[in-house]
């Protein structure tokens, strides 16, 4: 009895031993590291840090953005009621041309591009995919959305449109892969004239909505409730979309594109 009372606590220790090693040859069997804990113990080794899956995210945004802000410029199109301002002038540009205005649109998009050379204004990846998804995507909606008819079809296209719009915007500015090129043409005379991004805004837009109407793009109450809702829609999917990164820091990059 004295013999077996004695070499018990020498097997307890060879069994915590045994334990230990068996649970580092789990952890490399799965990849994860052993590492100790204040016992002095085997644990797993953290997860990494979620780089790659908030890069996928954002890529995911971006394209998604895009692609919702061309189906939702589609249905401001659809409803008759009035177009936001670029697309007023890609509309009287299509008139004229007999393009589709989402080709209008990636070809007006590439021009204002070219102003950004003389601004030094850099584009990133947010902002040549803006270029083409924007316009391919409402290229796509039209061919498969049919005009509005009546009001309350008309008025129905006319509100998810704008509202679309929004989080479509939120969406891509959230995603952080750089302003697109009307964004950075705003952004570019500010700086360089050193006045407000809201004056640089609407001065762009006054002259791009004067000459869309010139040319026979459609201004109705759509593109006055569009002005009106945009910015605050934005914030507001800015908010939801933000693809966290610290506190709040997304919101305060995106918040000089977004105020009016």
């Amino acid at each position: 009895m004295a013999a077996t009372s004695a070499s018990s606590p020498h097997h307890r220790a060879r069994a915590r031993s045994t334990g230990r090693a068996v649970s580092g040859e789990a952890a490399s069997d799965t990849g994860e590291a052993p590492s100790k804990t204040s016992s002095g113990t085997a644990s797993a080794a953290p997860a990494p840090p979620p780089g790659p899956r908030r890069l996928t995210r954002r890529l995911v945004q971006l394209f998604v953005g895009l692609a919702l802000y061309g189906f939702s410029s589609g249905l401001l199109i659809r409803s008759g009621l009035g177009l936001e301002p670029w697309n007023v002038l890609n509309q009287g540009i299509a008139e004229h041309t007999g393009l589709s205005i989402g080709t209008v649109a990636i070809v007006v998009g590439a021009a204002v591009l070219l102003l950004w050379i003389p601004i030094k204004q850099r584009p990133g990846l947010g902002t040549v995919s803006n270029v083409l998804v924007v316009g391919l995507s409402m290229d796509a909606t039209l061919a498969l959305v049919p005009d509005g008819h009546g009001w309350p079809a008309r008025v129905a296209l006319l509100v998810a449109g704008i509202v679309l719009n929004g989080l479509a915007t939120g969406l891509y500015i959230a995603a952080r892969f750089g302003a697109g090129p009307r964004d950075g043409l705003m952004t570019g005379l500010h700086r360089l004239t050193g006045r407000s991004l809201r004056l640089c805004r609407t001065a762009i837009e006054i002259v791009v909505v004067v000459s869309g109407f010139a040319l026979g793009g459609t201004v109705g109450v759509g593109t006055v409730l569009y002005a009106v809702a945009i910015g605050p829609l934005a914030q507001f999917f800015l908010r939801i979309c933000t693809v966290p990164q610290g506190p709040r820091a997304g919101v305060r990059a995106a918040r000089g594109i977004l105020r009016r």
